[in-house]
């Protein structure tokens, strides 16, 4: 007998490690952060030759991975903005050339015609000149968008790495869409979505990837599982063996790529860490990434697509009506209050995760943990309760803030000023 040859037991672990889904190494994200949020990429602004660099990183990424070009002539979907996009044209951008980011993961057996859709935006402000910067200085300095949406981006691109050798006799294509211009207003996922490389009606349901960054206590929303009447009790029944602490509810309207895909009839679910203060502004590097939270989320969300991918059964899709407009600003200047909402529920107002240093909420006393209830005349709900209530007001003005804390309600003053 060749005592070198392994055991039955030994064959038998051999055999289970090799069936297990692939898990990328660790640092890769890291790395596939630091790269796309480096200064050399000019903030990954459109019409920047960094924007073009990350295309391009992005799609040899894919290669790497294992994902088949998802174009016929291979990664990218070029096209130019619509000169009418009010964003595009407001920076001077309409006609820009573009590029969507485009792999897929064939589908096998009698699913295989039906289509899930994985994506995220991987451009961002630029030098801040093209709108959207929250740092009222900073025109002309790289914003660098670590947390948004290199991290959604880094994770697109691991989540793939993952579900590269799952197999199963019957699952879904697999595409995997890293999106251009999503803040000059959804411009890359509304174009894929109305001219997508596969059969319109093929798209079984799409999952989003914006700001997954900064897991904080392992909290996680999942925004839009009321789109379809049986997403919650799924990512419920995925979860238990993760064990995130996730928020769900909402619909499919939101201020990131997965509304291009619910205004068409296709459910939807974003996954999201929530907002912080380096949101748009040039602080956002990848030194303020929470990266085994990221890997965390990736785990949950791999799962979750493999669940969509191999689901026998249809989705029912929930339509609503879009949400109301807020106001415009009262004498058509915003005003500013400094606070940072935790957009992962609604406890009867507006709970903060923090506020900005030195800003009328920081100066007012407003702290992280306090629900907004009130803003001068006018009662908070909600964000767009919150929003309409501070464009009832211009700079200069002051105002009360009614806040639960604690367990008890508290009313502070801040003078409002402008952005």
């Amino acid at each position: 007998m060749n005592s070198s040859r392994p055991s039955l037991p030994a064959v038998l672990t051999l055999i289970a490690v090799a069936c297990q889904p692939s898990v990328p190494p660790p640092g890769q994200v890291e790395a596939d952060v630091t790269f796309l949020a480096a200064d050399r990429l000019e903030g990954r602004g459109v019409g920047t030759a960094g924007l073009d660099s990350a295309a391009a990183y992005v799609a040899a990424r894919f290669e790497d991975v294992g994902l088949q070009p998802g174009e016929p002539g291979g990664y990218l979907q070029d096209f130019r903005i619509d000169s009418t996009a009010p964003a595009a044209a407001h920076a001077g951008l309409g006609g820009a050339p573009v590029t969507n980011i485009v792999g897929f993961l064939p589908g096998s057996g009698s699913l295989a015609g039906e289509v899930v859709v994985v994506g995220a935006h991987y451009d961002h402000l630029g030098l801040g000149t093209q709108g959207g910067s929250l740092d009222p200085d900073s025109t002309g300095v790289v914003h660098n968008g670590a947390d948004d949406n290199a991290s959604g981006t880094a994770a697109l691109i691991d989540i793939a790495a993952r579900l590269a050798s799952r197999t199963a006799p019957d699952h879904r294509r697999i595409v995997f869409v890293a999106f251009t211009a999503e803040e000059l207003g959804l411009i890359g996922s509304d174009y894929y979505a109305k001219h997508p490389p596969y059969p319109a009606d093929s798209t079984f349901a799409m999952v989003n990837l914006d700001m997954v960054g900064r897991l904080r206590d392992r909290r996680l929303a999942a925004f839009g599982t009321e789109t379809a009447t049986q997403f919650t009790a799924l990512l419920d029944s995925v979860n238990a063996r993760h064990q995130l602490d996730i928020t769900t509810g909402g619909d499919g309207f939101g201020r990131s790529d997965h509304q291009s895909f619910y205004v068409t009839g296709v459910p939807v679910v974003h996954f999201f860490t929530g907002t912080h203060e380096d949101y748009h502004r040039t602080t956002d590097d990848p030194g303020t990434l929470n990266f085994p939270g990221v890997l965390a989320v990736d785990s949950l969300v791999s799962d979750f697509v493999w669940a969509l991918a191999t689901r026998r059964t249809p989705l029912d899709f929930v339509e609503v009506a879009p949400p109301r407009e807020v106001r415009a600003p009262a004498g058509g200047e915003r005003p500013y209050l400094g606070t940072i909402p935790d957009m992962t529920g609604t406890p009867g107002g507006v709970r903060l995760n923090g506020v900005t240093s030195g800003s009328p909420a920081d100066e007012a006393g407003l702290r992280t943990g306090d629900i907004l209830i009130g803003l001068g005349d006018h009662p908070v709900g909600d964000l767009f309760d919150m929003t309409d209530a501070l464009n009832a007001y211009r700079p200069g003005d002051t105002v009360t803030l009614r806040v639960k804390r604690d367990g008890r309600e508290v009313t502070l003053t801040a003078t409002l000023r402008s952005r």
